[in-house]
């Protein structure tokens, strides 16, 4: 079946980290307030840190003044370091984060997307990233309630369709189209869904 792409206009290598890329239909506080929600209220969960911590990198960016700007850029630092370090979870604030997005667990989650859409699940173990050296521009795209099974891989530009599933310890390196159900290695689609969540089709 034909993959479909993902709308979301990717942003040039040289120009990402310039902006604030936070959901500009809420304010900083309210993101923070949506998120620790979203983690069950729960403030132990590494999830949330790491995505408050997101959050914050992305809010300083709307600091035009560099000279303002530097404390801040260098308390994110600080920050993303110890979500790293202690938490296991590398989100860059590069990364177009979407609303009420849930990490769920800890520890390797390597999450360097192009863009994640709102209400996506993701477990411990995934990786977003390249798939060749020297290609850091080609990254992927994830829709919106994308549920995202713990081990699995997205690499290189590649497009997940809203509301996919992406099985455990799936290699996904071709685009997934929206309401499908992948698994393996290299990832393959094994059903469709249709919107009621229903299964439509399933493919040998």
């Amino acid at each position: 079946m034909k993959s479909t792409e993902n709308s979301i206009q990717k942003t040039p290598l040289s120009e990402r980290g310039k902006t604030s890329n936070n959901p500009n239909d809420i304010s900083f506080i309210g993101l923070i307030r949506e998120d620790f929600q979203t983690h069950d209220c729960d403030i132990l969960e590494q999830g949330f840190w790491a995505v408050a911590v997101h959050r914050f990198g992305n809010w300083r960016m709307g600091i035009k003044l560099r000279l303002f700007r530097l404390p801040l850029s260098i308390l994110y630092k600080i920050f993303y370091k110890l979500t790293e370090w202690f938490c296991g979870i590398s989100l860059p604030y590069t990364v177009k984060l979407g609303r009420r997005v849930r990490l769920w667990h800890h520890s390797g989650m390597i999450l360097h997307a192009e863009s994640i859409g709102s209400d996506v699940h993701i477990r411990h173990n995934t990786t977003f990233g390249i798939s060749h050296t020297h290609r850091n521009e080609e990254l992927p795209v994830i829709g919106n309630r994308v549920d995202i099974g713990c081990g699995s891989c997205i690499l290189g530009n590649v497009s997940v369709g809203d509301d996919a599933v992406i099985g455990a310890n799936a290699v996904v390196i071709r685009n997934v189209p929206a309401n499908a159900v992948v698994g393996g290695v290299p990832a393959k689609i094994i059903q469709l869904k249709t919107t009621s969540g229903m299964a439509k089709e399933k493919l040998k």
